[in-house]
């Protein structure tokens, strides 16, 4: 075989396995969406500028705006088992952040600036009137931010776990770009992200990090995070700007700034949850906090009782 021909051979193998790579993640996206899973009647769109926002609305009351954990698999579903109840008392706003859930989610780097934009944006576009808000995980950081930024938009704030002001801290690394760019390469980076939200990643994410008790999670939960992960044009771009840590911001001086009342909801099973704590008192001494017994990141799916009562004893 001469040296064209074997020339030929290559890229006609190449050409083959990378087809083939294509094929198998235009399948897997296809069957964890197929299902149609995450929709819902009365859903709304809030036309933003760098996307479509999916978000639901319900109930009378003052305005409360309720923000998912920072995760590609995460999206207002994390709050379906309180959404009615809160209904009877406030006006309750259910957002689905740019690239996550059934939001657009254009192919861009993600960063806390953005999301602290685009909650603000929400509020004055959406809502009108000053909020209340409750988030959890990661996007507590963004609430901090984006209450610092515009107080005058927000009320009182619950946070849910939030992530620790050390977490918060961690900028992008010297590989983060080289690391970004693996993740943004169109066969090989969707073929990672495929397996890290496949849905024994996030069946082990539920039953080990999200949930004290194992057997108390449901399959559709579990169906619901899967089908949200693959929602959408570019779902892998959130997942890269987060694992590269350009969605994290140190909080710290916004923390001392706010003048708002918050309250902080832990599960005691929440690595380091109580430490968490003390340490956002430490830069805010009026914040208050209450731990909820038998449950670990995600209360409000575990314990859902428990948390309604925090809400009421604080909102009130």
């Amino acid at each position: 075989m001469n040296t064209k021909n074997k020339i030929m051979t290559c890229l006609m193998l190449s050409a083959g396995g990378a087809v083939s790579l294509a094929l198998l993640n235009k399948y897997i996206q296809f069957s964890a969406t197929s299902r149609g899973l995450t929709r819902e009647e009365n859903s709304l769109c809030y036309k933003w500028r760098l996307g479509n926002i999916y978000y639901t609305k319900c109930g009378s009351g003052k305005p409360l705006l309720l923000i998912h954990d920072l995760h590609f698999a995460s999206s207002g579903y994390e709050w379906e088992s309180i959404r009615e109840q809160l209904s009877h008392s406030y006006t309750v706003y259910t957002l689905d952040l740019l690239g996550c859930g059934r939001s657009e989610k254009p192919n861009l780097t993600y960063t806390n600036y953005l999301f602290v934009q685009l909650i603000c944006d929400f509020i004055k576009s959406e809502i009108g009137h000053r909020t209340n808000i409750l988030s959890t995980g990661d996007s507590a950081a963004l609430s901090i931010m984006a209450c610092s930024n515009s107080p005058e938009l927000f009320d009182q704030i619950m946070l849910i776990n939030p992530s620790s002001l050390t977490d918060c801290c961690q900028l992008p690394g010297k590989n983060a770009k080289l690391y970004k760019l693996l993740l943004d390469l169109p066969l090989a980076g969707t073929l990672i992200y495929h397996i890290a939200c496949s849905r024994s990643m996030i069946e082990e994410a539920f039953r080990t990090k999200y949930f004290y008790n194992p057997y108390t999670v449901k399959p559709v939960q579990i169906d619901r995070s899967h089908e949200a992960a693959h929602l959408g044009e570019c779902p892998k771009a959130i997942f890269s700007s987060i694992e590269c840590r350009y969605t994290k911001c140190n909080i710290s001086n916004a923390l001392r700034k706010i003048d708002n009342s918050i309250f902080i909801i832990g599960g005691s099973e929440e690595p380091m949850i109580e430490a968490t704590i003390q340490d956002y008192k430490i830069y805010n001494s009026a914040i208050e906090s209450s731990i909820i017994p038998k449950t670990k990141h995600l209360p409000q799916l575990e314990q859902p009782d428990a948390v309604m009562d925090a809400i009421h004893m604080f909102f009130s």
